[in-house]
């Protein structure tokens, strides 16, 4: 009685109705305190309250402590109330107050709740939904092909595993990133070396479950395979690395969920998530047009995205240089532009979809922003072949900003449709490095950065008076070795049902770009461009300041001062 006495008398002092301990405003007498406040339900993450309700009461605040310490509040019209992401096995105190327009009431007596099942112990290891668990296996140790990892709820549910067996599914390159050995198709089966990374709906994908290096063995669970605030352990068979691991050598804990809308990604473990799409697949969650912002911490994060159906979201890295999200996947690895399905497939299935070669695939997303970070598809041959995007946005009417960051593959490296806004950035390969079927995706103060010979930009633009793709202000460079005119400024792929729209204004040209400007090999529609439609450039200059469009050829236009203008801005291009 003393304890609820005590904390009753700290929230008076504190809190009151209208809002924090600053807060004087005088409680309405005209309004009741809220009575019969109960516990409705509880399980090991939410508190479930209702109270009777108060005449003349339009709203009502609410007020969840623990220690005599704000949680958290909110406000609801309705008579009850669901607290989500708490702490399991732990005792929390709910107090409710009466709102009408500038009246209030006190709040009510404070009522005790305790959400299911067992507190985490002190001192256990308490970690991310999707942190690596770490094994110290000894500097000889070495990767079997057989034996199973698993992970179990502490009643003994499995929620997860890695079959070793299918370690012969996967060529071990020489960083320990495991890629297929067999191009994946809609027709592959669904074995444990693969994930199926989630976002409203599944794309089956290519992954590491194990690093060793050191003397330690790594294990990258599945997307989503643990909840928060769950208690588990894990265990593997000697067979897997030479160690045993039973039931009560490694328990664990992970985390609670994020409490707001800004999410941070941390590879040291420190923040809500250690991987990119773990904050991802939390953030769809959320709600579909739920402001949410994703803050990534300096690190290398090895692993393909997924993103869809999220509107108003912001990826936003500590640096440029300091974020990298990396990982090598290309068509001989997974076939395709990408796509997901609406179920997860079930180990032993066929994939039954085709998640695609790109790193990151973003599908029917509205005013998604990414800055201050690199993405790099790290997939390489001698010959630079093989289609391999970095980012592949696919929607027709959507918005996407890229700000300050490096975009960095080989071939096809930037795949978009919709209107696309990429400023201050860097775009590297060698083979139509940026292409697509956008309706405007302008590129202002950028480096398009060749990596080999061969052609910048292939564009599929749906409509002749689409902008398609726009330069403003961008340096066309090269890296060391890289032949002068070998790289061409576009190439068609010779499809007359789209548009080979491409717009050059006033960006400097390096060495490396031909002369002729635009390559030849397949006839671009139209043929004879237009002010409005084609290939064209205005003012294109060379390092040196001096004109950079003697001797381009036919199939592009030197604009006029007045044509260059629809051209000139992002309002011009983009109309946003």
């Amino acid at each position: 009685m003393k304890r609820f006495v005590t904390l009753f008398c700290t929230l008076s002092l504190i809190f009151s109705c209208g809002g924090g301990k600053e807060d004087v405003t005088p409680v309405a007498e005209e309004l009741g305190v809220p009575t019969n406040v109960k516990l409705h339900s509880a399980t090991e993450s939410s508190l479930t309250f209702q109270w009777s309700a108060v005449e003349g009461a339009k709203t009502y605040k609410w007020l969840l402590t623990k220690d005599g310490e704000k949680v958290k509040e909110g406000s609801v019209t309705s008579r009850n109330v669901t607290v989500d992401a708490l702490t399991r096995g732990t005792v929390y105190m709910f107090s409710v107050c009466a709102v009408a327009g500038d009246k209030s009431s006190a709040y009510s007596d404070p009522v005790e709740a305790r959400t299911e099942g067992e507190a985490p112990q002190p001192g256990a290891v308490v970690q991310c939904t999707d942190a690596p668990l770490v094994v110290e296996v000894g500097s000889g140790a070495h990767l079997g092909t057989s034996g199973l990892i698993q992970v179990f709820k502490e009643n003994g549910t499995l929620v997860d595993k890695i079959d070793l067996a299918d370690i012969a599914n996967v060529t071990i390159l020489d960083d320990g990133t495991m890629v297929p050995k067999a191009t994946i198709n809609g027709e592959s089966t669904f074995h444990t070396f693969m994930d199926a990374l989630h976002s409203t709906r599944y794309r089956p994908v290519h992954y590491t479950p194990l690093r060793l290096k050191g003397g330690k063995l790594s294990i990258k669970l599945h997307n989503e395979a643990l909840d928060f605030d769950g208690s588990y352990y894990l265990t593997m068979d000697e067979s897997v690395v030479g160690k045993a691991i039973g039931k009560d050598d490694m328990p664990f804990s992970t985390k609670s969920a994020p409490s707001g809308t800004t999410l941070s990604v941390k590879a040291d473990g420190s923040g809500d998530f250690c991987t990119v799409q773990g904050a991802l697949s939390y953030a769809t969650a959320l709600g579909k047009d739920t402001a949410v912002t994703i803050e990534i911490g300096d690190g290398t994060y090895n692993e393909l995205l997924y993103l869809r159906d999220k509107n108003n979201l912001t990826i936003k890295g500590a640096s440029r240089t300091g974020v990298v999200i990396a990982y090598p996947n290309n068509e001989s690895y997974a076939t395709g532009s990408g796509s997901a399905s609406n179920s997860k497939p079930s180990f032993g299935s066929a994939v039954g979809v085709m998640g695609g070669r790109c790193l990151f695939l973003v599908e029917s997303c509205n005013e998604l922003v990414i800055e201050n970070l690199t993405i790099e598809n790290t997939f390489n041959t001698s010959d630079h072949k093989g289609q391999a995007e970095t980012i592949y946005f696919n929607g027709d009417s959507k918005k996407l900003t890229i700000g300050n960051c490096s975009l960095i593959s080989w071939q096809d490296t930037f795949l978009c449709k919709g209107y696309v806004y990429v400023h201050d950035s860097l775009i590297a390969g060698h083979c139509d490095y940026i292409w697509g079927y956008p309706r405007a995706c302008l590129f202002e103060n950028c480096e398009i950065r060749s990596r080999a010979a061969g052609y910048i930009v292939q564009a599929r633009v749906p409509g002749a008076n689409d902008k398609g793709f726009v330069f403003l202000n961008c340096t066309l460079t090269a890296e060391s070795g890289v032949a002068d005119g070998s790289m061409y400024l576009a190439r068609s792929g010779g499809d007359t049902s789209v548009y080979d729209n491409v717009t050059f204004i006033s960006c400097t040209m390096g060495p490396v770009i031909a002369p002729a400007g635009w390559h030849t090999g397949k006839t671009p529609t139209p043929s004879t461009p237009t002010a409005t439609s084609g290939w064209k450039e205005y003012a294109s200059v060379k390092p040196d300041g001096s004109s950079a469009t003697s001797g381009r050829n036919s199939y592009g236009r030197i604009l006029t001062a007045s044509e260059a203008e629809p051209y000139s801005s992002r309002a011009a291009v983009l109309g946003w």
